[in-house]
């Protein structure tokens, strides 16, 4: 798929992905992954292998580090403990990917609401988003458990949208994985692919039916409307 040139889109709001968007999660759900691993006697999985999985969560990780997949009757327990670890370590080494800070400045000078829309359930999203300082700036934060349907169905989205005071087709999301690109166009959204993300599951990115494609988090301002004061 060749993907449009940047352009100001007709927006009044961002809303982003976090794991693998905003947040450079990967060493911290790696490191409850292999809390599992070393409690079973086997060796770590090194980083650099899980961090194509990360944006999948739990998903992800049991599948690449364990081999484990959710029709897996191990599964459910399996995930539990997963979590249990990954509430251990949820903000040990994650930070933000480098220009988000600045994006987020820029996005914030031009009048632009933004808010963050993740898979991830509150109860890890809002320690995260806390450590990270984005509490007090984000809009509004939908956690994988806030609405009854999480990505890719389009219910987090619209509820973002909702919250925000702006219609659906107002809003661009920006994300690395399948199910965001799919969320996004379900509800109506201009979709972002965040290239230099995980994008693990989803075959190629590139042929994601995506609005467009960025190589570092600075390049969405080509698609945001507005400049500076």
């Amino acid at each position: 798929m060749v993907f449009d040139a940047p352009r100001a889109l007709p927006v009044a709001a961002v809303l982003f992905d976090l794991d693998g968007t905003l947040a450079d999660s990967a060493a911290d759900l790696a490191l409850a992954l292999n809390m599992i691993r070393e409690e079973r006697g086997l060796d770590p999985v090194p980083a650099v292998d899980l961090r194509p999985y990360a944006s999948s969560g739990a998903r992800g990780l049991l599948h690449r580090g364990m081999g484990i997949t959710p029709d897996d009757p191990s599964y459910p327990a399996l995930r539990e403990t997963f979590l249990a670890n990954y509430a251990g370590c949820l903000a040990t080494h994650t930070t933000l990917f480098e220009g988000v800070d600045a994006l987020l400045d820029t996005i914030e000078a031009r009048g632009l609401a933004w808010g963050i829309v993740t898979n991830k359930h509150m109860r890890f999203t809002e320690p995260v988003v806390a450590a990270l300082g984005l509490a007090a700036r984000a809009r509004t934060i939908v956690g994988g458990d806030t609405t009854p349907h999480p990505k890719p169905h389009p219910a987090p989205l619209l509820h973002a949208a909702l919250a925000l005071g702006v219609e659906a087709t107002q809003c661009v999301y920006i994300g690395d994985d399948l199910r965001d690109v799919e969320a996004g166009n379900a509800a109506g959204m201009a979709t972002i692919v965040a290239g230099y993300g995980y994008m693990g599951i989803g075959g190629d990115a590139r042929r994601w039916p995506a609005s467009g494609w960025i190589d570092r988090p600075l390049d969405l301002l080509a698609w945001l409307p507005g400049q500076v004061p």
